[in-house]
């Protein structure tokens, strides 16, 4: 039968082995960030080729599945070309990737901008409902930023938006780390 301090053993086991990872991965993100931050166009690249090999890597699985599911299954076999294509084509000419990268960026900023708008004055006179207008105003800059200066500024702005997200989420790593190492004391 499951004792309480094995539960306890176990789950303070887990907090150890994850503020150790979240330090090395927080230190990882931090170095990364500022990477990007200082060489925003390197950083744009690297995430297109990463996309580019997620995209061959789906395309594999597709053909894969589709190979063992349903060896008639053109659309299947069409999925995975155009996965494969888009992934190669992606990686040996990253600009395009990180044109549509851009455009992704554009249309969920917009997206957010919109979203922040409406909650923000579904709560208005609530205590805090600015907050929710400020990030929906920022998001909204965001958006038209991209739009405006694409294709030529998503080269730029990826770079930095990634760099900038790692450099936080590696923060919030290390923070977290600190945060169970205070626990355990």
């Amino acid at each position: 039968m499951l004792q309480m301090s094995d539960v306890k053993n176990a789950h303070f086991d887990f907090l150890q082995k994850f503020a150790k990872n979240s330090k090395i991965a927080g230190i990882i993100f931090i170095l990364l960030g500022l990477v990007g931050i200082v060489f925003p166009t390197f950083m744009s690249l690297t995430s297109a080729i990463f996309f580019g090999w997620i995209l061959l890597f789906s395309g594999f699985m597709a053909g894969y599945f589709t190979y063992n599911t349903n060896k008639s299954d053109w659309l299947g076999w069409l999925k995975a070309f155009i996965l494969v294509a888009f992934g190669a084509l992606t990686i040996v000419n990253p600009l395009p990737g990180v044109a549509a990268l851009g455009l992704l960026f554009a249309m969920y900023f917009m997206m957010d901008a919109f979203a922040s708008f409406a909650l923000a004055f579904s709560s208005k006179g609530m205590q805090g409902w600015w907050i929710i207008l400020l990030n929906g105003i920022i998001s909204a800059v965001l958006s038209i930023l991209f739009i405006l200066d694409w294709p030529f500024g998503s080269l730029f702005y990826v770079g930095l938006f990634v760099g900038i997200s790692l450099f936080f989420d590696g923060v919030m790593l290390l923070t977290m780390s600190s945060a169970i190492k205070k626990m355990e004391e």
